[in-house]
């Protein structure tokens, strides 16, 4: 399986942003697939999550309203969608696969790379 993130970049307080990862090397049934971010010296933390079957959302807190998960099942591809963006939002954003479960850090088999995220003031 591969998770290739794309879509990071520098923007300012406010501004939106769309990242996205393309998955390959299966087909996704029963899977959760979502993104983390990490920044430096700090655990890395869930942000959205989707299912692929039926692309039911999760989010955290910080996030709801602002931010939101999409999936293209014909492309593989998920989409995060990030709006009014806050400086306490930089970080490198993941995206991750679970399968069978609720995706979180300790249930993610897949992982990215990575793609920066920075939120100027």
């Amino acid at each position: 399986v591969q998770l290739v993130e794309s879509g990071g970049r520098l923007v300012q307080a406010g501004d939106s942003l769309r990242l996205s990862c393309a998955a390959s090397g299966r087909t996704f049934t029963n899977y959760d697939l979502g993104w983390f971010r990490q920044v430096p010296g700090k655990e890395r933390e869930f942000v959205a999550a989707i299912t692929w079957n039926l692309g039911t959302p999760t989010y955290i807190d910080s996030v709801k309203g602002r931010f939101a998960i999409s999936r293209d099942k014909a492309i593989s591809t998920v989409y995060l969608q990030m709006n009014s963006l806050k400086p306490e939002d930089t970080a490198v954003y993941f995206c991750a696969a679970a399968q069978g479960g609720t995706l979180r850090t300790t249930t993610a088999r897949f992982w990215g790379q990575g793609t920066q995220v920075t939120v100027s003031s």
